[in-house]
């Protein structure tokens, strides 16, 4: 009985790093792209990601926009305060506009993923920042993102908890018919 793991399609076709070509790798890095370019042009990233997804459907040399790479988008835009303050908080000697653009993006990706896709296993969203840093950024910028990553992995689980006790209390209200007069 042979003791090997199901390879994937690029590793079977003699691909190098099959890891980094998986599709979830395509549109992690795809969004950190449009999170960066957005940030350069002073755009909103929902926006751009909508142009793109206009254009590649227009236009077959085009990419198409995958949709988890709309998720981590959409989900990073809708809470970037949030995010860029446990980042900025987890910071040492740094702060959030002295990281390069690159690795702020990266960041963002990052937490977003740690604190909201559930499908997504911490070490899975750490691995996959550092391999994109690796990449995309400076030659210290891998070690970087694990320190700061290693220090918010400790905290997503108490932050994911929270926000399933919040949507929890938020679907008992929707449900709870009873008007409550605010006015007294």
């Amino acid at each position: 009985m042979s003791s090997k793991k199901p390879t994937s399609s690029a590793s079977q076709n003699g691909a190098t790093g099959a890891k980094k070509l998986g599709a979830r790798h395509k549109a992690r890095k795809r969004a950190v792209d449009f999170l960066f370019e957005a940030e350069a042009r002073n755009v909103d990233p929902v926006n751009l990601t909508t142009e793109r997804i206009e254009l590649a459907r227009g236009d077959d040399t085009i990419a198409p926009v995958s949709d988890y790479t709309r998720t981590l988008i959409e989900g990073v835009a809708e809470n970037l305060d949030r995010l860029d303050g446990v980042i900025a908080d987890h910071l040492k000697d740094w702060t959030l506009t002295r990281l390069p653009a690159v690795d702020r993006a990266i960041l963002r990706v990052a937490v977003w993923e740690l604190f909201h896709a559930t499908d997504v296993p911490p070490v899975v969203a750490v691995d996959e920042a550092v391999e994109l840093a690796k990449q995309l950024s400076t030659d210290d910028s891998p070690g970087f993102v694990n320190g700061v990553l290693g220090q918010i992995v400790l905290v997503a689980p108490q932050v994911r908890a929270a926000a399933a006790a919040v949507s929890s209390r938020t679907q008992a209200e929707a449900t709870d018919e009873t008007p409550v007069d605010v006015e007294q």
